[in-house]
């Protein structure tokens, strides 16, 4: 790396102006770290600007283009694609019924169901509905997106969350509804049946003004905008805070909070976190895995200190599929506890990842996203980008090889870098013109082309003539990529003419691999002109091996 921090220095000193920087690389989350994103292809990936990974086995995705285009693909359990069947598909397809929409946030819940609400503040819900969850007043599977308005026609809702199979939305002025299931009071409206329209939770929450919701697999939280944490639903593990383990049919304030103003709360499966001002976490409820950071595995029904570092803490995760924990500090340090692929991880360990959504993706059962991710898109371009984009620019250049009466601008410093030949054979050469006539254009150019990229394009043919210049230059990487490319384009008509060429650069992995294919195609190989003006040594050390391996038993 050093290296090349010295060769952009160089590349940008010499020609007295910066690399041009036009196109917009992005700021990517390794979404790779999400199996079901290796279904898209690197173009569809470049589009992506938010992406939900869900589902019982994580093997759902949903997500938004540069064109504000959705897009959703998977095993599309019980019609959770919304795209009105229960197919499943390993191509994405397009959410045609939400077309222009853009995504301002999404939750998702165990069926699973899906409640979106858009920048416009509208909300839309589909999938499983056997509990009412989607809030459309039946138990019908929701087969694509339904725009929910009772009660809510005239609110803009900025925050959702799901619960297993209850929903919560929090509206611009601080009101938040829930539905669906409510056999543990999940849904606030003082009893125990399923509710299956939106419904204003009131009850101490009356007055006041939420800012944040979260849902566990079946309780609901709030923080209001004066610090303090409101909470309701099933409580068997102590999961809400209040000391007890009975369950709460309509909000109650969590007392032994008192003092401390809470700026966000995150829930598991059955386990609560909330962020203070100060960058403080407390945690309680369910402690099999060690979710809650106390280095014990014993459940806590009232909220207990997580320590972590000194670092301030700006940012809780937790989903209410999962037992696993996550938090980042101010200096970018990512902590995870809980249920870690397998392992009970009961105090906070420093992962080397610089998000919370990398510890759901790699450790998380299932590997879901615990938020709507968001990919913003950057100007800045990599040291290896940068490398690639000024190869052949004359603009930057202070060499340029003449080859078959064409130039190829390149620059001494990363050739020298590059390429142990060049290292040397430059060091005194003052020349800013090499002419090259050992070797063909398209294959000078690609050998060039390499050392900025690591890559090679080529035909099979130009292929053999880059294998004659990586073994002259001893460039062994080199030669096992031509390698690969040109087994990749072997026929029956050029298999001799590889064969031979394998031969004369002594690739005798490419020797046995092209030997083999002539082998398993003798008929038709042994009637090509490659065959009938085969050199004489080599056709005689062929028919010699093929005879070995028992091509001529009949």
């Amino acid at each position: 790396v050093e290296d090349e921090l010295f060769l952009l220095y160089a590349l940008h000193g010499k020609s007295g102006k910066p690399v041009q920087a036009t196109l917009s690389s992005l700021k990517m989350l390794d979404v790779g770290k999400w199996p079901i994103f290796s279904l898209c292809s690197e173009e569809e990936l470049q589009l992506v600007r938010q992406a939900c990974v869900f589902g019982s086995a994580s093997n759902e995705l949903l997500y938004t283009t540069v064109n504000d285009e959705i897009f959703v693909l998977g095993t599309n359990c019980c019609g959770c694609l919304g795209l009105g069947d229960v197919q499943s598909t390993i191509e994405p397809r397009r959410l045609d019924s939400l077309s222009g929409k853009k995504i301002a946030c999404l939750s998702y819940g165990s069926g699973p169901h899906i409640v979106l609400a858009t920048t416009e503040g509208e909300v839309f819900t589909w999938g499983h509905n056997a509990y009412s969850q989607l809030g459309n007043g039946t138990t019908n599977a929701g087969l694509v997106p339904y725009h929910i308005s009772t009660n809510l026609s005239n609110k803009q809702v900025i925050e959702v969350a799901c619960g297993s199979y209850h929903s919560l939305v929090l509206t611009s002025d601080g009101e938040v509804f829930a539905w669906g299931y409510n056999n543990s009071g999940q849904v606030g409206s003082g009893s125990t049946a399923n509710q299956p329209i939106p419904r204003r939770v009131t009850g101490c929450l009356q007055n006041k003004v939420a800012v944040n919701i979260a849902c566990g697999q079946m309780c609901s939280m709030a923080v209001v905008n004066t610090g303090e944490v409101f909470v309701w639903g099933y409580n068997g593990n102590g999961q809400l805070g209040l000391g007890s383990s009975g369950n709460q049919p309509t909000p109650c304030r969590v007392a032994a909070l008192q003092g401390i103003r809470v700026q966000r709360v995150a829930c598991g499966y059955a386990h609560t976190l909330v962020l203070t001002d100060e960058g403080q976490v407390y945690a309680w409820g369910a402690n099999s895995y060690g979710q809650l950071g106390t280095g014990n595995k014993s459940n806590q029904s009232y909220p207990t200190p997580v320590v972590v570092e000194k670092d301030r803490i700006i940012e809780i995760a937790a989903c209410h599929s999962a037992h696993t924990s996550a938090a980042k500090t101010q200096g970018g340090h990512v902590y995870m506890w809980g249920q870690c692929r397998g392992q009970s991880v009961t105090l906070p360990h420093l992962t080397h990842f610089s998000s919370t959504d990398d510890v759901f993706a790699c450790f998380a059962t299932p590997a879901v996203t615990w938020r709507l991710l968001s990919v913003e898109p950057d100007d800045h371009l990599t040291v290896a980008e940068s490398l690639k984009r000024e190869f052949d620019n004359p603009n930057t250049a202070d060499l340029k090889f003449l080859v078959d009466g064409k130039y190829i601008y390149v620059h001494k410093v990363l050739l020298k870098i590059r390429c142990e030949h060049f290292r040397s054979s430059l060091e005194d050469n003052e020349d800013d013109t090499v002419e090259m006539s050992e070797f063909s254009y398209p294959v000078y150019r690609a050998f060039l082309e390499y050392l900025y990229t690591d890559s090679i394009s080529l035909s099979p043919e130009e292929a053999v003539g880059l294998l004659d210049l990586a073994t002259f230059y001893r460039e062994n990487r080199l030669k096992k990529l031509c390698q690969q490319t040109i087994k990749q384009g072997i026929c029956e008509e050029n298999a001799i003419a590889l064969l031979s060429a394998a031969v004369k650069y002594e690739a005798q992995d490419l020797e046995e691999f092209c030997f083999r294919f002539c082998i398993n195609h003798l008929t038709v190989v042994t009637q090509t002109s490659g065959f009938a003006e085969m050199d004489h040594d080599l056709l005689k050390n062929f028919i010699s091996k093929a005879s070995r391996v028992g091509a001529f038993k009949n």
